[in-house]
This record gives structure tokens, C-alpha cells and sequence, in this order.
């Protein structure tokens, strides 16, 4: 077949599945949708913390509109302040190499193949380890705050703060927050920036007249610690900060960490007069009756123009906010009958909103988004597919577009490591950073899921704009991780076929990497990931890889036992009473979820697996995105109630705050793979996916729910 009618093949699909979404349906009132899930906060709640983003860079506010009180709010959504290039290397005082975090294993006759891991018995291993997983991290840019003193001229403090009302407008990106401190009003109005990494912000009380009312500029150095929440005020000798204040209403701070150097600008709309409270920590009194307005701006490089005024801001964030809101796809839940209907549209809405703010930039992004540090700020390229693959399900492809060429940047990488390892083609790095680092862990360099992403996403790139051009501009990426792929399957010469394994842990982390092989979810996701290369050679003419379409033909079948999945097939005893590995993501389920079946997985046999794991599992012991993994798996088994059933099971991680951040634990009090994950299936639900022909597969039919929606994709 021809590329050409190849392609206009592809645009026909893609129009009856776009054609498929409007039948029968007035267009829906997006505006309405939206602006129904406004988010209100009526008291100081730590968890109740709001953000104003463009997606490379995020501010996150208190019940002041600002970031007044850090250290309050530090244990639960921190105030965080982060952009994509915002990162810090500590200087490597010990001269660590980071071969010497490397330690060889001998997996299926492939005699040392080396692995990034903590070795606990080797001192110096075990440190040069720490140092590169610590290294680089993301920065905590800064805290732009108030301080409002009372009349006895002590600072006010959260329980001070009365009559609070703050509203985040998702429609315009406004954060407008009221509150009274000794019974005198004050008013902040809160917005980011469409482009740069900028904030501005209106404040008005007649406070300011008594010069009660200052602007706070508070420094961190980071923690290079797991979490880095923004309120490490120690350390003083070790940054510095510089202040030019050239006109009384414009400042430039100059921070040098190391060898890390930022700027942050500030522009205000009447003069004001700076004062040191303590190194690295400012206040700026602005001389003002009742109200003024300041822009900060943080930035890579020093400004070479003048910031731009409140009112452009204010003006650049309505315009980016209502284009994001009409453009792709909608889903109304207002008819649905339902009581679940209003809390599912909400956390729809918040979800867009978070991701749209904080993961909609040129890099992946970590796990906590641009609020605060987890795993040191570092992305994990397994939930790559987590945050972003909503985007084009939802007719936001270009989002995806740029985020996906880190695989570019970090292809040199990727391809030592399989060379180190004995492999061909590319092994992406799993704990990573914009330039594609490689990062020790004994759990993390041995998981092997992330790998077929890449081919995933493309794929989903392709079939939004079916062109030549997509097809040639990441054949590299796919060809060379297929290659990795046939590589990395272990012929088994005594049964004839193909195994995954030893030396792998399954997406469920719970395994022994030394005796695991042939986990169901990244069986099925090599055959159909192998499957699509082939397939994307044939769209450039190119004959199949042989090597591949023997590992295609010989790879293992799922393991089963008594008409169910195992966890593994090294794990016989996977449901037991005594075993350990119902814990963790329900990953067996993971075979057919976001993955067809592809006559790879027998369905009255996952039917069963579903069952079982929906009796046996721990899921007290889950994460975010496993239950939208589950509901997933329901909508392709034609199982709605479940799916409904998975999106709202009552686990502590499975709540949405009221900002719509996915809370897990306290050490990871947002989790933005389950935002994405949520999108994800949404949009399975509704629009289903290859193959499918039940409008809104995920719902019931019980008349209850009358989901209306338009703009989205099936899924493959």
C-alpha cells in the first residue's frame, strides 16, 4: 500500500470517529461546564492550595492569593514556586562518577551487564548512587508573599485571617481572594502569565495607606532531599542574592546557587521601599493608598525588556485560558441522573485545569508537577504515558507535540545504556531530567513498561495528523526501540518461544527482580508495541523486521492458572491468601486496559482476572492512576458499572482536593498521574476505542447517564 492511500485511508477513520462524537447532540456550552467546578476556598486549609500556570511554569498560592505563609502550608500543598529549566546541581565535593554507581548482573547468559543501582554494601557505590539520584534537582525559584501587620504591629498569622473567600476561575485563570484581618478587608487578584514565567498580582485594603501591607521575597536553598517543599531557609552561605532596585518601582534579584544562576524582576505599579529582613529574605513597602499592583517575573537569563503591567497578564491569561477551554474536547455530565455525575465532571474539569497548568510544557514532568519536589523533582518515564496521553484523546495533540521531542535529547543516552547492557537500539531511562540523565535505583532500572511509550505516543500523534512527516520523524525513535525491544526477549530454545525476564520488575513494583519473568502487562504491551513498528514500516514502504516478527510469533503467552492471569508467570501463587503481591498497581489488569486486546489476551479469561482482583486486592495499597487503569479494563470488557465503580472506589488515593489534585499519602499530597490517568479514561468511556461500536462504552445503560461529549478520540 502506497504512503498516500495509506494516509487518506487514516483521514476517512479518523473522520467517522470525529463524526461519531456529534450525532443527535446540541454543541455543548463549555463555558457553563467549566465554570460550574470554580473552585471555592472559604477557610485556611493546607490542602486547599490553588495554582496559576502555563504549563513550563507554576505558582502556587495560599488563602492570600499569594505565597504569605510557606511553612504553614509546607506539610500539606506546598507553595511552590517551579519552571521546566529551574534545576540545581550540588557540587560533587567526592568526584563521583557515575560508573561508579554501576554493578553487574548476569540475566539470561548476558554475563554483566551493568545497572545503575544503591548498593547498600558498597560505601562508595551506594554514595555516588545517592549523589546522582539527588543530582540534578528541580529549584524552589521563591516565595512572593505579604506580610500584614496588625496594630500592635506583630505580623498576622493564618488564624488572623478571617472571612476568607478565594476563587480560582478555571474560564480566565483568576485567583480572587478575600479576607479581613482585625476586621479591615483586603483584596488580591492573582494571575499567571500566558508565556512567561511571570505572575502579577493587584492587592487593595486601606491597610495600605498605614503602610500595614508589604511585599515579601523569601530564598530557599534546596533540600536535595526526595521532597523539597520551598521552606528550607538555612544554608545561607551557600547561595546568594543580589538586589539592584534601580527606580524604586523596579527590582532584580540575581540568585547564584553554585554554578545556577536566576533571575526574578519585579515591577511595581507605585514605588516602594526595600528593606532586608535577613539574607536572602526582602520586603518591599509600597507607598499606596489603597491598592497597587506588582508583576514578578522568574527567568533562566537576565531580562533584557521591561516586564510587562498587571492589566497585559491579567489579559494574556483570559486569552490563553478560553482558547485552552474551546478548543478539543468537552464532556457535559449535567444530565446524568446519577449522584456521582456533578463529583466525576468536577474532578474532569480540575483535572484539565492542573495538567493544562502544570504539565503542558517542553519536558516531562515529575510526578507532583511544577508544585513541589518528589523523587528530587525528577520525571519517571513510566508516567509519561500517565500525563500526557489524555492530550491527544482529548484533540490536544499539540501539548504532546512538544514534551515528546525529549526522546530526541535524550536518544544518545538511551542508546549507551542498551549498548552497556548488551542490548540493541535505546533503553530510555526511566528516572530522568530534561537532558535525559540516567538515575540509580534498584527498583527503577530494572522496569522495562516505559519502553513501548514512545511508540504509543507517536501513534497517537500520527493518527491525529496522519502525514509523511510524522511518519519520518519518529521512525528513529520507534525503530530503535523495537530493536531494544526484540533484543531484550530472552529466546527460551527448550519451549520455543520468547520471554520477558529475569532481571525485570513488572510495572507492579512488588517483584524480585532476580526471579521475575513474564509479567502480563508488559507481555502484551511488547506484542502490540512490536506489532505497530511493523506496522509503521509498511506505512513507509519498508519490508518487516524479521527479528521482530519472530519474537511477535514466539512471545510467551500470559501465564494462567485455574482460568485466571497470574501476576507473573515466577508468581504461581499470585491471588492466594498468603501471598504478597496483591498489593501495589493491579498491573495484570494493565494487559488490557489502555492496551486492546489484539488477540493476545483471551477476554473471558481477564473477565475472571477482573473478578479476582476486584475480591482480593489490597487496593489501600494502590496508587492514583490504578483506578483508571481498572476502569479501563472495565469499559473494554463491556463491564460500565465497574468502570464507574473503579473511578470512585473509597481509597484515601483515590481523593480529589478541592483544587482537583489527586491526593495520595502525606509525603505525596498530589499526584498528577492520576489527573491524567482520570482524563485518559474519560475519554475511553465516551468515546471508546478501536474496534468498539457501543456509544459511551464506560457508562451504564440504565438511563442514569446521559454523558454528552465532543472533540475526543478513541482510544487504540
Amino acid at each position: 500500500m502506497t504512503i498516500k492511500k495509506h494516509i487518506f485511508l487514516a483521514v476517512v477513520f479518523l473522520a467517522l470517529q470525529w463524526s461519531h462524537s456529534g450525532i443527535g447532540q446540541a454543541k455543548i456550552d463549555r463555558n457553563a461546564v467549566v465554570t460550574r467546578h470554580n473552585v471555592t476556598i472559604k477557610a485556611i486549609d493546607t490542602l486547599g492550595s490553588l495554582n496559576v500556570g502555563n504549563g513550563k511554569f507554576s505558582f502556587t498560592v495560599d488563602a492570600t492569593g499569594l505565597q504569605s505563609f510557606p511553612e504553614h502550608y509546607q506539610n500539606g500543598v506546598p507553595l511552590g514556586t517551579q519552571s521546566e529549566w529551574g534545576w540545581h546541581t550540588a557540587p560533587n565535593t567526592d568526584n563521583f562518577k557515575f560508573e561508579e554507581a554501576l554493578k553487574g548482573f548476569d540475566f539470561n547468559g548476558n554475563p554483566n551487564a551493568l545497572y545503575a543501582i544503591q548498593d547498600q554494601e558498597n560505601k562508595r557505590n551506594n554514595s555516588a548512587a545517592d549523589y546522582f539520584r539527588a543530582n540534578p534537582h528541580r529549584l524552589q525559584l521563591g516565595n512572593v508573599g505579604l506580610i500584614i501587620l496588625k496594630k500592635d504591629g506583630s505580623e498576622a498569622q493564618p488564624p488572623d485571617l478571617k472571612n476568607i473567600n478565594q476563587t480560582l476561575s478555571l474560564w480566565t485563570g483568576k485567583i480572587e481572594s478575600s479576607f479581613e484581618v482585625e476586621g479591615i478587608p483586603i483584596k488580591t487578584v492573582t494571575y499567571g502569565d500566558a508565556e512567561t514565567d511571570a505572575i502579577s498580582v493587584k492587592i487593595e485594603s486601606p491597610l495600605l495607606s498605614q503602610n500595614r501591607i508589604q511585599l515579601k521575597f523569601r530564598f530557599t536553598y534546596p533540600t536535595g532531599e526526595f521532597s523539597d517543599r520551598g521552606t528550607n531557609y538555612d544554608r545561607h552561605e551557600k547561595h546568594s542574592t543580589i538586589i539592584d532596585n534601580k527606580t524604586g518601582r523596579d527590582f532584580l534579584f540575581t540568585r547564584t546557587l553554585d554554578n545556577d544562576q536566576y533571575f526574578v524582576s519585579v515591577k511595581l505599579s507605585n514605588k516602594g521601599d526595600l528593606t532586608k529582613i535577613e539574607d536572602h529574605y526582602y520586603s518591599i513597602s509600597p507607598i499606596a493608598s489603597t491598592s497597587f499592583e506588582t508583576t514578578v517575573v522568574f527567568s533562566e537569563t537576565a531580562p533584557e525588556s521591561a516586564i510587562t503591567d498587571f492589566n497585559t497578564v491579567a489579559a494574556h491569561s483570559k486569552t490563553m485560558w478560553k482558547a485552552f477551554w474551546q478548543s478539543g474536547g468537552a464532556v457535559d455530565f449535567s444530565e446524568c441522573t446519577d449522584k456521582r455525575a456533578f463529583e466525576l465532571e468536577r474532578r474532569v474539569v480540575l483535572s484539565q485545569y492542573l495538567t493544562r497548568s502544570q504539565c503542558a510544557g517542553n519536558y516531562p514532568v515529575q510526578e507532583t508537577g511544577l508544585t513541589y519536589n518528589s523523587w528530587f523533582g525528577k520525571p519517571h518515564m513510566e508516567m509519561y504515558w500517565w500525563h500526557t496521553t489524555h492530550y491527544p484523546l482529548w484533540g490536544r495533540t499539540s501539548y504532546l507535540e512538544k514534551s515528546i521531542n525529549w526522546y530526541f535529547t535524550a536518544f544518545e543516552g538511551a542508546k549507551a545504556l542498551a549498548q552497556r547492557q548488551g542490548y540493541a537500539g535505546v533503553r530510555w531511562q526511566k528516572m530522568t531530567d530534561n537532558n535525559g540523565g540516567e538515575t540509580a535505583s534498584n527498583v527503577g532500572s530494572f522496569l522495562i513498561w516505559q519502553q513501548p511509550h514512545v511508540i504509543y505516543l507517536a501513534e497517537l500523534i500520527y493518527r491525529d495528523n496522519p502525514s509523511e512527516e510524522n511518519l519520518k520523524k519518529y521512525q528513529k525513535l520507534i525503530f530503535e526501540t523495537a530493536d531494544f525491544m526484540a533484543s531484550y526477549a530472552y529466546y527460551d530454545a527448550e519451549n520455543d518461544r520468547y520471554i520477558l525476564g529475569k532481571g525485570v520488575i513488572p510495572a507492579q513494583e512488588c517483584f524480585d527482580k532476580l526471579e521475575t519473568y513474564n509479567p502480563p502487562l508488559e507481555l502484551s504491551y511488547w506484542k502490540w508495541a512490536l506489532e505497530l513498528a511493523q506496522e509503521w514500516r509498511k506505512r513507509l514502504g519498508l519490508e518487516v523486521r524479521p527479528e521482530w516478527q519472530k519474537v511477535i510469533d514466539k512471545l510467551s503467552p500470559m501465564a494462567q492458572l485455574e482460568g485466571v492471569y497470574l501476576a507473573a508467570e515466577s508468581v504461581p501463587n499470585s491471588y492466594s491468601p498468603t501471598s504478597k503481591h496483591t498489593i501495589d498497581h493491579p498491573a495484570v489488569l494493565g494487559a488490557m486496559s489502555f492496551l486492546p486486546h489484539n488477540n493476545y489476551v483471551d477476554i473471558p479469561t481477564m473477565n475472571r482476572t477482573y473478578d479476582m482482583v476486584d475480591n482480593v486486592w489490597n487496593w489501600d495499597h494502590t496508587w492514583g492512576w490504578d483506578f483508571p487503569l481498572e476502569a479501563m479494563t472495565a469499559t473494554r470488557l463491556n463491564r460500565p458499572e465497574d468502570a464507574i465503580k473503579a473511578l470512585f472506589r473509597d481509597e484515601i488515593t483515590n481523593t480529589y482536593l478541592p483544587s482537583g489534585h489527586n491526593y495520595q499519602t502525606p509525603r505525596l499530597t498530589l499526584y498528577l498521574p492520576g489527573n491524567g490517568g482520570y482524563l485518559a479514561a474519560v475519554a475511553m468511556m465516551c468515546a471508546g476505542f478501536d474496534g468498539n461500536t457501543i456509544d459511551n462504552p464506560g457508562f451504564p445503560k440504565d438511563g442514569t447517564w446521559n454523558v454528552k461529549w465532543e472533540g475526543l478520540s478513541k482510544m487504540p
